[in-house]
């Protein structure tokens, strides 16, 4: 049986990952939209949408895993800096 500590750990580490989350994505949305000007050499507008028939097939799919790749990269450094810092408050790892 785990140590009760770590329960509470994770129910308290909560909160902090909701508001990471919502950080990852408002910054992972800029990234995307920079990374993908820049690749497109476009100067303005989003990312293509899968309903956006402007835009090809490779399009569309080029710029969902842009964004699921940044995304992830960006909510993973966010948690683990998180934790990191959570653990410093509290004593506890929240995500054993």
């Amino acid at each position: 049986m785990p140590p009760q500590g770590n329960k509470a750990a994770k129910i308290l580490y909560r909160p902090v990952g909701l508001v990471g989350g919502v950080l990852a994505g408002a910054i992972a949305g800029r990234i995307t939209k920079v990374v993908w000007r820049k690749a497109s050499h476009v100067e303005t507008g989003d990312t293509p949408k899968p309903l956006e028939s402007e835009y090809s097939m490779r399009q569309v799919i080029a710029a969902a895993a842009l964004q699921a790749a940044v995304f992830a990269a960006v909510k993973a450094a966010i948690d683990r800096g998180g934790a990191r810092a959570f653990q410093r408050w509290t004593g506890e790892w929240p995500g054993d």
